[in-house]
């Protein structure tokens, strides 16, 4: 297998950043609900890790690193979620003006995705795995479109479980966090595909 094929595959699937490391659970529970929306939250969320991984790289590499760059790793932390939040505040406007249900639908988790510790768990892996550029890019769009999987994937569960007499004991969140545990466990039936 390629190894740009292996790191999608293994950001989708077998190391999930949901369902393995549970990084992103806020939007991931908090969006779920419907369909529609949590499409929406899925593209935006791919979108900004995405250019996170495409714009971080390069700030890592030529002035982050103590190795290649200038030597300040003690802004690390900040460059990254400047990034990410300038990003968020793009994505906000451009949903806000060209798709308004969206943007009601998404509501406060829309800015939230600043505060989404899986895009800057995906910005921290990125360097700590030492991938090169295109990796990079690669890994960031797989983080994206495995966040995308598991919330589209929740969103139709919930979605179901409306129609099914579900116990009162069991109503609203405990629910939703039963029916996550199942889907953690269904992924790791992907955890012999590759290794982590």
């Amino acid at each position: 297998m390629s190894p740009l094929f292996t790191i999608f595959i293994s950001a989708v699937l077998v190391n999930n950043f949901v369902l393995y490391y549970f990084l992103g659970i806020c939007p991931f529970l908090g969006v779920s609900s419907r369909l529609e929306s949590s499409v929406g939250m899925g593209m935006a969320t791919t979108f900004v890790m995405t250019m996170t991984a495409l714009i971080t790289w390069p700030l890592y590499y030529y002035l982050i690193s103590p190795e290649t760059g200038l030597n300040l790793p003690f802004l690390e932390y900040v460059i990254f979620i400047l990034v990410i939040a300038s990003l968020v505040q793009f994505v906000e406007m451009f949903i806000r003006k060209f798709f308004q249900p969206l943007y009601r639908a998404l509501g406060i988790y829309l800015p939230l995705i600043t505060t989404n510790c899986a895009i800057l768990g995906m910005a921290l892996f990125m360097v700590i795995r030492e991938y090169n550029y295109l990796e990079s890019m690669v890994f960031g769009f797989g983080a994206g479109a495995g966040f995308t999987l598991v919330i589209v994937i929740m969103a139709g569960i919930r979605e179901e479980l409306e129609w099914v007499p579900v116990p009162r004991a069991f109503k609203g969140a405990p629910v939703v966090l039963v029916t996550a545990g199942f889907l953690a466990l269904a992924f790791m039936g992907f955890s012999g595909m590759i290794s982590p």
